[in-house]
């Protein structure tokens, strides 16, 4: 209430917020303060978007009544306000402090096949440091499988599924890729999710780009993808890697294929292959799928998962 700093109290009574003229919510009387506690966007506040920044402005206006005296301590004033907030992040009163998660998870078959998920910069070449993103940002994520002693083999994401737990089965989850290596997320109207065809396919190797989303209320989700290795010839609606063309309203495939092998996409129904479980000689609890597509196409599956926090804006 000593809003000039002169140790004379204002009234609050006197003393509205922004262009709408909204009273004070309440009077804290053991440190002379008074509370406006409304939302962003109430009392008339302004919206600009300047550069990077979001920024809110408003005011409190103190406009002095006269109550029978003939002098007066304090003037009016507009004290103008600014509320700052970075274009790509979240507006939030609660600060959140991510606590660093390795992200590799990877698992091997009896030292023949090693499945992995990397988060990658922008340049594809080197590994991110960091899984914390901002919503708008495009996390760039690969896959990859090294093949020691083994015959070539080509790698492709079966399913992912984003979750608040590393349980790919846990409520509520969001299918980014099912049905044999379709991205869902790319039907999605405000996505830019893709899958990334390098400038030379390596076959161990597969990407795509997710745009970057969180559960509401939620800052930290887990991406669990399931990833195989087939072999190379074998491309069907089994074996491939589909993104959702907006734009033509059609799914097309990340290489050229002679078949519409993403035709189940459209239809959400792909034939699973049959399957039977192995147990890992590597870490406790790894169990690998492998399933026979034909008599020589072999593949294993293997879920990993990835961590991923959002941050929101830095307060300035």
């Amino acid at each position: 209430m000593d809003l000039f700093g002169t140790r004379h109290l204002v009234k609050a009574a006197d003393l509205t917020l922004g262009a709408a003229g909204c009273p004070p919510t309440s009077i804290l009387t053991d440190d002379s303060t008074v509370l406006f506690d409304y939302g962003l966007h109430d009392c008339g506040s302004r919206l600009q978007m300047v550069g990077d920044l979001l920024v809110y402005t408003t005011h409190v206006t103190h406009t002095p009544k006269a109550r029978g005296a003939i002098i007066v301590r304090t003037n009016g004033a507009v004290v103008p306000i600014q509320c700052r907030y970075f274009r790509k992040g979240n507006a939030s009163s609660n600060p959140i402090k991510p606590t660093w998660i390795p992200f590799r998870s990877t698992k091997s078959r009896e030292g023949h096949l090693s499945f992995s998920l990397r988060l990658m910069n922008d340049d594809w070449l080197t590994e991110r440091n960091s899984s914390t993103y901002y919503l708008g940002d495009l996390i760039h994520i690969e896959a990859s499988v090294s093949m020691i002693n083994y015959m070539p083999l080509k790698l492709y994401v079966d399913r992912c599924v984003a979750t608040l737990r590393p349980d790919n089965d846990a409520t509520p989850r969001y299918n980014i890729i099912d049905y044999n290596g379709c991205l869902l997320d790319s039907v999605a109207e405000d996505s830019f999710s893709t899958f990334v065809l390098a400038p030379e396919r390596e076959l161990d190797k597969l990407r795509f780009d997710l745009d970057a989303f969180r559960f509401e209320g939620h800052s930290l989700i887990f991406i669990s993808c399931s990833l195989k290795a087939a072999t190379v010839n074998r491309s069907d609606s089994l074996n491939k890697a589909c993104t959702f063309q907006k734009m033509r309203s059609i799914w097309t495939p990340l290489e050229e294929s002679d078949v519409d092998i993403c035709a189940c996409c459209r239809l959400g129904n792909c034939a699973a292959s049959r399957e039977v479980r192995f147990a890992s000689r590597g870490k406790k609890g790894a169990v690998l799928k492998a399933g026979i597509l034909s008599e020589v196409a072999v593949i294993a599956l293997l879920t990993v998962t990835a961590v991923i926090v959002f941050c929101p804006a830095s307060k300035l």
